[in-house]
């Protein structure tokens, strides 16, 4: 009990923290995220030793189901905060997005781990689809901060966060197959897959994400005109909405966090979320109060000794996933992507593509799903390269790009 009560009282405190001082970070080289895993860093024992997780039970399986927490959370307020006729009006740009430029990055990160780490081809691949994805959590905290709304432009703003948010359950069957294949015993692990890791879990996700969201937004708007309601209660909707999708997600073996988003923009269109969302400031709390505690937990989990063993291997494959798993993609598909079709924005969105909370959530997937650590350690190495880089360039980028524009 000492353990949770000091947990408790260290999330408090970071939150409180790092909340009166909002405007500042944002504007400063440093982001939220990266500054709560400084924060985990120095509680736990790779610092003054007051937080063990290794105390806790099972502290994997506590990351995997917090990281989940974080990303349904997460993934529910861009669904709120995304314009109401953007994914009809980019479908284009969003379906090349997702149906070229993730399956690349899933091969370009599979091949680097190979060749930098003399790994297997398919463990290699268990690693790059964990770190595919653009993470959404840290990609929120890059663009709705107040430095951003004001010199970054809304199409690589909502294109950003609408990739992540739905690359990130779409990662899963890129997830799934090198799992199976590397089953030696598995039968026909081809329509295995197409079964187990689209049809299903993806194609029951999207129908279960339409009832729930029609079903919970009907019923607000019917609780506002009947007057049924004593206090706003849209955010306290959407929370119960995120954690209802994650349980039937869960219950009923889909993906729960394709589930989450689907729900969230079925409801979001029902009830005009994006205004409400924007006039109770959701996206400002979750980002304070749901994302600052993944991030501290994964600094007091931070597998430093395995990334030594990694040796200049896990150097050359930081800084080659960081370089080239995303922005030559991006590059080469921006003449036919109307949404980051100019070079320069394809090139701010190429370098903006995070890696954070869904590596993590994947690699704890890989590792209770196939027995592999390799997609933790490695993952976890370019989940904290990731936030240094990105945290700390957000706001130069913005400001540069101000200039650029102004001149």
């Amino acid at each position: 009990m000492e353990q949770l009560n000091l947990a408790l009282a260290a999330a408090g405190a970071t939150v409180l923290c790092l909340g009166m001082f909002t405007r500042r970070i944002n504007h400063s080289y440093f982001s939220i995220p990266l500054l709560a895993l400084i924060s985990g860093i120095v509680l736990g024992p790779l610092g003054t030793g007051l937080l063990l997780p290794s105390n806790w039970g099972d502290s994997f399986k506590i990351l995997e189901e917090g990281a989940r927490l974080t990303l349904g959370i997460s993934l529910m307020a861009i669904a709120l905060r995304i314009p109401k006729d953007f994914l009809f009006k980019h479908r284009t740009s969003l379906f090349i997005l997702l149906g070229i430029g993730m399956p690349a990055m899933f091969l370009i990160s599979g091949l680097m781990v190979h060749w930098a780490l003399g790994l297997p081809f398919l463990v290699a691949l268990l690693v790059g689809a964990a770190i595919c994805p653009t993470d959404p959590v840290i990609a929120s905290s890059i663009v709705t901060g107040g430095l951003a709304r004001e010199h970054l432009p809304e199409a690589f703003r909502y294109g950003l966060s609408t990739e992540s948010a739905a690359n990130d359950g779409l990662a899963y069957p890129l997830v799934f197959l090198p799992i199976l294949l590397l089953k030696p015993n598995q039968e026909s692990p081809w329509l295995t897959w197409l079964w187990d890791a689209i049809l299903w879990p993806i194609g029951g996700a999207v129908v279960l994400g339409i009832g729930l969201g029609w079903a919970v937004g009907k019923s607000l708007l019917w609780a506002e005109r009947h007057n049924t309601l004593d206090h706003k209660a849209f955010l306290a909707t959407t929370l119960a909405l995120t954690m209802l999708a994650l349980g039937l997600g869960k219950y009923f073996a889909t993906d729960s966090i394709v589930v989450v988003f689907v729900a969230g923009v079925v409801f979001s269109q029902l009830v005009g979320g994006a205004a409400r969302a924007k006039e109770d400031n959701v996206q400002e709390t979750v980002n304070l109060f749901f994302t600052i505690p993944i991030f501290i937990l994964f600094g007091l989990m931070l597998p430093v000794e395995r990334w030594l063993e990694l040796g200049w291997g896990g150097v050359i494959f930081t800084l080659g996933v960081l370089l080239f798993r995303r922005i030559p993609v991006i590059l080469l598909l921006a003449p036919v992507m109307p949404l980051w079709k100019n070079w320069k924005l394809a090139l701010l969105a190429g370098h903006f593509g995070p890696i954070g909370i869904s590596a993590l959530f994947y690699s704890m997937v890989i590792l209770d799903k196939s027995g592999h650590d390799i997609a933790w350690v490695a993952g976890s190495l370019v989940v904290t390269a990731s936030l240094v880089v990105h945290g700390t360039t957000a706001a130069p980028s913005a400001r540069l790009w101000a200039r650029i524009h102004e001149k």
